[in-house]
């Protein structure tokens, strides 16, 4: 579920259209496990895939993440606009004021807890039209994709969690 803020925008919210949020884990050569989180639209905004593109790009810029900066370690730059919150089974990406709720396999989970934090994805190329979110092959495709992996920002990003 992705939601959009009433707070001034500053993309217009009818581009940006569907966000689609991909959890999985991959392992190192080393063994370690790493979460890993892939972002991207539908291309459906008001004004098609191009404009879709265009206010996802204003997005991270505004958040601090322009594109071609290379890894940006979100742990180190705490007042940045990004974040994830993770609770037990499931976890809430949030890119200004764009939240996306997400459910996680267990083994990303696990993941996240023992590493604390989660590598994330957010490319402002759309998924695959037709192709259903989740299918591996897809998934494995498009993350190893150059275009898609230059038109996306890369982040270190810590995972919080509640605290009671």
């Amino acid at each position: 579920m992705t939601s959009i803020s009433a707070e001034t925008q500053p993309v217009p919210t009818d581009d940006l259209g569907s966000l689609v949020v991909q959890s999985w884990r991959g392992t190192t050569p080393e063994g370690v496990d790493v979460p890993y989180l892939l972002a991207c639209p539908l291309g459906d905004g008001a004004n098609g895939p191009e404009a879709t593109a265009k206010a996802i790009e204003q997005l991270l810029e505004s958040a601090g993440l322009p594109l071609g900066e290379g890894l940006v370690d979100a742990t180190q730059r705490p007042s940045m606009p990004v974040s994830l919150l993770v609770v037990p089974g499931s976890a809430v990406l949030t890119v200004q004021h764009l939240k996306s709720q997400f459910v996680p396999p267990q083994t990303w989970l696990e993941a996240v807890a023992g590493l604390g934090f989660s590598y994330l994805i957010f490319t402002t190329r759309p998924w695959p039209e037709g192709a259903e979110p989740g299918d591996v092959e897809t998934l494995a495709a498009f993350t190893s994709d150059e275009e898609v992996l230059t038109s996306a920002v890369h982040v270190v990003l810590p995972a919080r969690s509640l605290r009671g």
